[in-house]
């Protein structure tokens, strides 16, 4: 019987599946509706539809999976939609209105009306008990106990769901926070609980804190979720353990998951980096600036030799997060992204999103008002009469009508109406890759384009267009990367000790000590995830700033004992990445080591992408049809030719205008592109020469 690895990505609008038969290393891809209600119902049905379709014969369809990974946007949407449960907060006395005032900055500098996110503790519920350690680790005032008790009664009594606990400096000497711990364990055994020590263990004390009432307050949802899901797994038949996408690329175990919802808040579009380094490693691009574009939301990150950086630090929906997570950017354009007229007139897409239900005009779902999909319909890139190969049904008539309405108040035609929702989406698509290229010192033009999700290959061209980049990258799935992405990915665990030392000989000793002591806790990690010693994997970096500097830049460190040596790399390090941020450096400037970070990595058997014998430059076998399709280029309708992206061969090559068509996507090479099939069967679209 055929072993299956099978990916999950659970997004707002679809619910992707990646199937890779272990054997064969065959690929197979499914697509089905999200359930936005109960996100497990439609994960087990995406499941159980995929196996039946490449195992017709089983029993049951999911007792031949080997590996189950799973990307989720449950503790992503609960944040968005502040659908936390009812959570308290025990912290120092003289510290509740941290979590309120934070770093009393206005979330835009100049904008006297903007709105500061909703604090997710109301004041009545953050309690402050006696107790103090000081920076040193030597404790100031002992804990409070009669008083914790207190503040543990006072949190049962106004019925909480979860309850956070931070104290000042616990991240250095955790015992107080422990001890609280306890106590509230024993006032309220049902009870949700988080210790910063324990999620968080870094300085900056607002950010700690937020992170840890944002783990608590995530708690229950992602703990609930994790429960429905198990035994609708466990009903088709899997017996394989269940892994969950973490915000750093890494997968975790359910328990793990449901312990820490902070780490899973970029869940799914985490995955999708790691399937373009893969893809773009094969391919031959290792620099790339990844698009991914599904239903509510783009994800941009931008990889550098293959390689996506991390940060241990940023800010979610409002809200700071001090986890390690890939550097993604995310703005509010989707194919859900709803086109309006602003107050001034002026048209406008997103970021609201008409989501997956009732989902765009054209599903005639009773939704009115147009997004960016219905505007891909009204133009003919998408298919006017069916979306997933034939089974959604779409109505372009009711794309047309909504698209016109905004048409007679700008007082457009139909078609430059829908081309401006194209070109709005399109400039704000544009707009957040500048923010992780251009504003770090990357041109973009030095980069390769990979589009995916349900929509990049769709806008790519025109987006890569904007950037005056020449080359765009789609994968052969590029709708379900982000699935694909889970079986291409390893078991990971980060963790940090802050430390504030100079970066100089004298603190060599120190170093060593602290990064011993990370070490210690991997291996308790690697040996509580079962992985073998042949398939660990560790990685160092360093936290480091010039000495007042508010930011840090992470630095690698060298392998082998720390040293003398370690330390002078490690200072030319953090000149080097000051120079490439900022374009200067300090010289005369004391530099200091803030926190030392230990990423552990436990290998696992991945998806293993094949290679296929060139074909011949001819592509005309996969022409499938023709259909009229508006460019811009042309001011009008264009006499079209269709591709099957399923009957493109390697080596195959055309010329655009050209609309190629997939059941997870469509791709739109304009006029002015050459596309060429490469022995991946990615699909590079390219300026022509």
């Amino acid at each position: 019987m055929a072993r299956w690895r099978v990916g999950v990505d659970s997004g707002g609008t679809f619910t992707d599946v990646c199937l890779f038969d272990e054997e064969a290393g065959r690929v197979d891809v499914w697509k089905v509706p999200s359930t936005p209600d109960d996100p497990s119902r439609g994960i087990a049905q995406g499941v159980e539809e995929g196996m039946r379709r490449v195992a017709p014969d089983a029993a049951e369809p999911g007792a031949s999976v080997a590996y189950f990974g799973h990307g989720t946007t449950v503790a992503t949407n609960a944040l968005i939609q502040h659908r936390g449960v009812r959570t308290g907060l025990v912290t120092t006395d003289g510290f509740r209105d941290l979590l309120e005032i934070g770093r009393q900055k206005r979330p835009d500098l100049y904008d006297m009306q903007a709105d500061k996110p909703p604090t997710l503790v109301p004041r009545d519920l953050r309690m402050e008990v006696p107790e103090r350690v000081r920076h040193t680790g030597e404790i100031d005032t002992p804990l409070d106990e009669a008083r914790m008790r207190a503040a543990a009664e006072a949190l049962k009594a106004a019925g909480v769901k979860a309850i956070a606990v931070s104290f000042l400096y616990g991240f250095i000497r955790p015992e107080h926070e422990q001890r609280a711990v306890a106590i509230l364990r024993e006032a309220m055994p049902d009870a949700f609980i988080s210790a910063g020590h324990e999620i968080a263990p870094e300085f900056r004390e607002f950010e700690r804190l937020s992170t840890v009432v944002l783990n608590a307050y995530l708690g229950p949802i992602m703990r609930n979720y994790i429960e429905r899901l198990t035994p609708r797994l466990q009903a088709i038949g899997m017996r394989a353990t269940p892994h969950l996408t973490q915000s750093n690329g890494g997968v975790i175990g359910f328990g793990t998951a449901a312990e820490m919802p902070v780490r899973a808040v970029l869940s799914g579009p985490s995955t999708g980096v790691v399937g373009a380094q893969a893809v773009g490693n094969l391919a031959g691009f290792p620099d790339l600036i990844t698009f991914d574009m599904g239903g509510t939301s783009t994800d941009v990150a931008l990889l550098n030799g293959g390689v996506c950086k991390l940060t241990s630090e940023a800010i979610v929906h409002g809200y700071p997060i001090k986890a390690p997570m890939l550097d993604i950017h995310t703005v509010g354009a989707g194919g859900g992204s709803i086109a309006h007229i602003d107050s001034g007139g002026l048209l406008k897409v997103g970021p609201r999103s008409c989501g997956a239900d009732p989902g765009p005009v054209c599903y005639d779902r009773g939704n009115t008002e147009p997004a960016t999909t219905d505007a891909n319909v009204v133009l003919q890139t998408l298919n006017p009469e069916y979306l997933l190969g034939g089974r959604m049904r779409v109505r372009q008539d009711l794309a047309k009508q909504a698209i016109g309405r905004l048409a007679d108040q700008l007082g457009l035609g139909l078609m430059e109406t829908a081309q401006g929702i194209l070109s709005v989406v399109t400039a704000n698509m544009a707009r957040a890759i500048r923010v992780i290229s251009v504003q770090r010192g990357y041109d973009p033009r030095d980069y390769t384009l990979m589009a995916f999700g349900g929509a990049g290959p769709l806008h790519a061209a025109r987006l890569a267009k904007e950037l005056d980049m020449t080359r765009v990258l789609v994968p052969r799935n590029p709708g379900i990367l982000c699935a694909m992405g889970l079986l291409l990915t390893d078991l990971r665990a980060d963790f940090a000790a802050t430390r504030l030392l100079p970066a100089t000989v004298a603190s060599v000793d120190e170093v060593a000590a602290s990064f011993d002591g990370l070490a210690l806790r991997a291996e308790e990690w690697f040996v509580h995830e079962g992985i073998p010693d042949a398939d660990r994997r560790l990685t160092r970096t360093a936290d480091m700033r010039y000495a007042g500097q508010n930011y840090e830049l992470p630095v690698p460190l060298p392998e082998g004992p720390v040293t003398e040596a370690t330390v002078a790399t490690l200072a030319e390090g953090f000149a080097e990445a000051h120079r490439q941020r900022y374009g200067f450096i300090a010289e005369e400037e004391p530099v200091q080591i803030v926190t030392l970070r230990l990423e552990a990595t436990g290998l696992v058997r991945k998806a293993e992408l094949r290679s296929y014998p060139d074909a011949g430059p001819d592509a005309s076998a996969a022409i499938m049809g023709e259909r009229e399709v508006w460019f811009p280029e042309a001011g009008a309708f264009v006499q079209t030719p269709i591709y099957s992206r399923d009957a493109l061969q390697p080596g195959n090559r055309f010329a655009g205008p050209a609309i190629v068509e997939q059941m997870d996507t469509t791709t739109v090479v304009p006029p002015g592109m050459t596309a060429r099939v490469d022995p991946w069967l990615n699909l590079i679209l390219e300026v022509s020469a």
